[in-house]
């Protein structure tokens, strides 16, 4: 673990139909390619505070959830996490406080981890169902792509299976 170590953290909740995006990008990755030794690619769903550990192990975290952000479904962003609780208040989700809450803590531990965050804008977050609406799935083929970029920026590699 430590600088070199990449962790890739989808987080959300799949019952919550496009809230789930982070999950399920998480799932592609895994079905769909093999990483260096110093990637982690890791389903942290909605736990929050669990999640310290592995964030403060990581030198580079990489975050992938839905964000509310004011533009059309579908929409991907890339942002640090310094502009992620503008986009917080909007979202109303615990996972997410949860996630802020964990950083800061890694932060005080003095093992806050360089961080970005891919997000999608998400078409519906109700409680229908556990299938992404078309419009998210059709983005998490990009979604991957701008993971695995982000991987390679790090200092990590990947190979399709």
């Amino acid at each position: 673990m430590g600088e070199n170590h990449i962790l890739v953290l989808g987080v959300g909740n799949i019952l919550l139909r496009d809230e789930g995006v982070g999950v399920r990008v998480i799932e592609r990755l895994l079905a769909d390619y093999t990483f260096s030794p110093n990637v982690e690619i890791l389903d942290g769903g909605t736990l929050g505070i669990r999640l310290l550990d592995p964030i403060a192990k990581a030198g580079v975290l990489i975050v992938v959830d839905a964000l509310r952000n004011g533009q059309p479904p579908g929409t991907v962003y890339r942002m640090s996490a310094e502009e992620l609780p503008r986009c917080i208040s909007f979202k109303n989700s615990l996972h997410q406080t949860g996630l802020l809450e964990t950083l800061a803590y890694a932060e005080m531990l003095g093992k806050r981890p360089e961080t970005v965050v891919i997000g999608v804008e998400p078409a519906d977050i109700s409680p229908w169902g556990l299938e992404l609406t078309e419009t998210l799935k059709d983005r998490i083929p990009d979604v991957t792509g701008c993971v695995l970029r982000e991987i390679e920026q790090a200092g990590g590699w990947y190979r399709k299976v």
